[in-house]
């Protein structure tokens, strides 16, 4: 349905797009969002209903359905390939969107290059990436910390798992998942310094049959607390369930997929920052390029507890997330090593989440089996 209904957008758009073209062209941005009436366009590169990182954006989308004034279009399963920049085309044409949210890494380019096309529109593109002098002034980027909500989780996994033997299932060794395999380690190990995390790298994104054979290998060898970074945890949380082993989500709540073993989860609060980003641009407020922040700034958060997870545990992990937001703790501080025994960061140094070098991680920290290789 989703591709009759595009290709019927486009017929469409051939016989009306110089005229949308002028009339949108000849409206000021101040025009656009000071006007009562506000149209966003939304685009996902998987389902709204996955349980992970689209359903995560959709969940934020609904948060901005909710202000009196905006109307909002979606559009699910749109490839990061020049059919996105059809997809934002036949927005900005025919829905006459003055707010494009792009919520998938390789919209970017895409992205840019509608941006420099229609300078009257907002554009926000969500994911890592690096603002350069030259871009579209009309674009922006938004991301989140994560590792510090892995970190939260890690504390209560090491809490909960009795085997001391923890799981990760990721899609691909980049930077982002480093970063989050090494914090939710790190944070399980201050409980249990004897604690290890077994990494199992699919190769993909979307890999379901992968995703729950590496959850079954992994309980198979005792482990009995899992977590992931992949596209939709839903096979992964579902698999934990059916074989009787904890599990820690990521994106957003997956409690209800598993209503036992289901501790925590590092999730993403994109309702603050759509809300933010409507509000900011309707006032005709500034607003920033490149958006970050972590659980001081609310754009990431745990979970609430599931009911395997005790008192103690609660506590320990309340007690952490309220030092992330007052007095800035910090994840990555020496000495530290590596899992193939070299100091990564030596004693006395240590690291805010922003610094840049952190986003070149390329390393596993010690307590973790696996390999940056994959």
């Amino acid at each position: 349905m989703r591709g009759f209904g595009r290709i019927s957008r486009r017929n469409v758009l051939r016989g009306v797009a110089a005229t949308s073209s002028l009339a949108l062209t000849g409206l000021s941005a101040t025009d656009v969002f000071a006007a009562q009436n506000l149209t966003a366009g939304a685009l996902y590169v998987g389902p709204k209903d996955d349980f992970g990182w689209n359903q995560a954006h959709a969940e934020g989308v609904a948060a901005i359905k909710k202000i009196a004034g905006v109307t909002v279009i979606e559009e699910e399963r749109v490839p990061e390939t020049t059919e996105v920049e059809k997809s934002m085309e036949s927005m900005i044409e025919l829905d006459h969107a003055g707010l494009i949210f792009a919520t998938s890494y390789g919209y970017w380019s895409h992205m840019l290059k509608e941006a420099g096309k229609f300078p009257k529109v907002q554009f926000l593109h969500a994911g890592g990436t690096v603002w350069k002098e030259g871009m579209p002034v009309n674009a922006g980027n938004f991301n989140g910390y994560i590792d510090e909500a892995q970190y939260i989780s890690g504390i209560v996994a090491g809490h909960t798992s009795k085997s001391g033997k923890l799981g990760f299932v990721a899609a691909k060794p980049y930077p982002a998942a480093l970063r989050n395999i090494n914090a939710f380690t790190l944070g399980a190990r201050i409980v249990n310094p004897g604690a290890t995390t077994q990494v199992i790298f699919t190769g993909d994104w979307v890999m379901p049959v992968k995703e729950a054979e590496s959850v079954n290998s992994l309980a198979d060898q005792g482990i009995d607390v899992v977590t992931c970074h992949v596209d939709s945890p839903k096979v992964v949380i579902e698999t934990a369930e059916k074989r009787g082993i904890f599990s820690s989500g990521y994106h957003m709540n997956q409690a209800p997929l598993a209503p036992k073993g289901y501790l925590t989860g590092a999730e993403w609060n994109w309702q603050k920052v759509y809300t933010d980003y409507v509000v900011w641009l309707r006032e005709g407020k500034s607003w920033p390029h490149m958006l970050r922040g972590g659980l001081k700034e609310g754009i990431v958060r745990n979970s609430p507890y599931g009911p395997a997870v005790a008192e103690a545990a609660r506590k320990h992990a309340d007690a952490a997330s309220s030092e992330f937001r007052t007095a800035g703790f910090k994840i990555y501080k020496g000495p530290m090593m590596t899992n193939d025994g070299k100091q990564i960061i030596p004693a006395g140094k240590e690291y805010v989440i922003n610094d840049v070098w952190l986003e070149t991680t390329d390393w596993l920290v010690e307590g973790v089996k696996g390999s940056t290789k994959g």
